[in-house]
């Protein structure tokens, strides 16, 4: 017997919203394109960046076929929060979300979204995830928003193809925009997503992370965490913003975890703060991050082939009050152009120190 939320949703799948055997678009086919994470990663992982137990959800997209996975039910079982999985049948689905699926915050304060594999969300776009504390539609749960411990949400298991948020308001974050709270991704792709073309603080063409939860004692917010993810990829799958086309973040600390960036593009120009006559940007074509007090730590990481037009092909990290930290380890920097400046090769940073470099390759 189907519980009230399948009911839910079935009723809405039957409703439309883009099911995915009507998508044609085989390089978002799960079985097709880059898998997701490096392969040559061997760092391990902390049990706080391990996936999240998935095995009683609170909702399941879909009744086993891939008509009643429609855009319409994943962006109702967003609303619904707590951990939501996927029934679209024994195949690869594609899932077109023509509006965005918007998480309301009081509705955790744990929230999974797990698409076993299986599943790829296509923004046809549009932003496809949306979290925001601070958002006063998507309803206040504490008296400071810029700082609280939920929602905590993880992605796992995923691929987000096709997101935009050129236009949008906050500004990037093209597949995912989350302030406030804890985010974590596990096990998940980013292709062909993108935000502004312009701007010397817009990015995220993946993913754009503001205001994550720090702890009364501690020097920096806890971390993101993103752990065996690709963006990009091939080519045709990068994702391109004015800065950062996969990471993008400020005063955010991030642990980065054998994961993969490949033909990411910060398309920008003129950097931050902008130069005279120019609109801004161009920096951090893999990740971008900027702010104080804030922790870039990658492991097991491979960035290859990302180019930025400003400073930092791979990476631009700048902590304006030089307290943060930049940490590579046990990872492989290659063929990331930085056009415009750089401190090594395709890395651009200001910090507390030089970067800590161990068992890696920079080139």
């Amino acid at each position: 017997m189907m519980g009230r939320t399948s009911v839910l949703l079935a009723l809405l799948a039957a409703c439309g919203g883009g099911g995915g055997e009507d998508v044609d678009n085989p390089l978002a086919n799960p079985t097709d394109g880059p898998p997701a994470g490096n392969p040559n990663g061997t760092c391990p992982i902390p049990s706080e960046a391990a996936p999240e137990d998935s095995s009683m959800p609170r909702t399941v997209v879909g009744t086993g076929t891939p008509a009643s996975c429609t855009g319409d039910a994943f962006v109702a079982a967003v609303a619904l929060g707590g951990v939501i999985t996927f029934d679209c049948g024994p195949d690869p689905v594609t899932i077109e979300v023509t509006r965005t699926a918007k998480i309301f915050n009081d509705t955790g304060p744990k929230i999974v979204i797990d698409g076993g594999g299986k599943v790829v969300l296509h923004g046809n776009g549009e932003r496809i995830l949306y979290m925001n504390t601070c958002d006063e539609a998507q309803k206040w749960t504490t008296s400071h928003c810029q700082n609280q411990d939920h929602p905590q949400l993880t992605i796992q298991n995923l691929t987000f193809v096709g997101g935009d948020a050129t236009g949008e308001d906050p500004d990037g974050g093209g597949a995912v925009f989350v302030r406030g709270g804890r985010l974590k991704i596990v096990n998940s792709r980013f292709f062909a997503n993108r935000c502004d073309d312009v701007g010397p603080d817009v990015g995220g063409a993946s993913v754009r992370t503001l205001s994550q939860y720090q702890p009364a004692g501690a020097a920096e917010p806890l971390p993101v965490y993103v752990v065996n993810t690709t963006f990009g990829g091939t080519p045709e799958l990068g994702n391109t913003c004015s800065n950062g086309g996969g990471l993008s973040s400020i005063g955010v600390s991030h642990t980065v975890i054998n994961s993969l960036f490949t033909h990411n593009q910060a398309i920008g120009n003129g950097a931050n703060p902008a130069k005279n006559g120019t609109p801004g940007g161009g920096s951090g074509a893999a990740i971008y991050n900027d702010g104080n007090e804030f922790t870039l730590r990658l492991c097991g990481v491979e960035m290859t082939d990302n180019t930025a037009n400003e400073g930092g092909g791979a990476i631009f990290f700048v902590s304006n009050n030089r307290t943060g930290h930049l940490v590579i380890e046990k990872s492989v920097l290659r063929r990331n152009p930085s056009l415009g400046f750089e401190t090594l090769p395709g890395i651009f940073v200001l910090a507390a120190e030089p970067p800590q470099i161990t068992d890696s390759i920079i080139e």
